[in-house]
């Protein structure tokens, strides 16, 4: 499992995120401090405070890792 902090403090990053992340094959988490989210869900992220910054976690993916890293720069910290 790799884990990344993101920063998702507007609805064009939230929305733009969805997008990247939902083009791959896998299992993605979004996990706010006891909180854990689908990472595809956008219902699910609007739900957690996206004042602080959030843990992606990639649990399982086809995909190679620097593929999903490219996808989700925009949003690292």
């Amino acid at each position: 499992m790799k884990s990344y902090m993101l920063d998702l403090n507007s609805i064009d990053k939230v929305k733009g995120f969805v997008s990247a992340i939902e083009g791959f094959d896998g299992y993605f988490d979004l996990a706010s401090g006891r909180y854990v989210i689908d990472a595809k869900s956008i219902m699910g992220i609007f739900s957690m405070d996206l004042s602080k910054q959030v843990e992606f976690r990639i649990l399982e993916t086809d995909a190679k890792a620097a593929e999903v890293e490219a996808a989700i720069a925009p949003y690292r910290v």
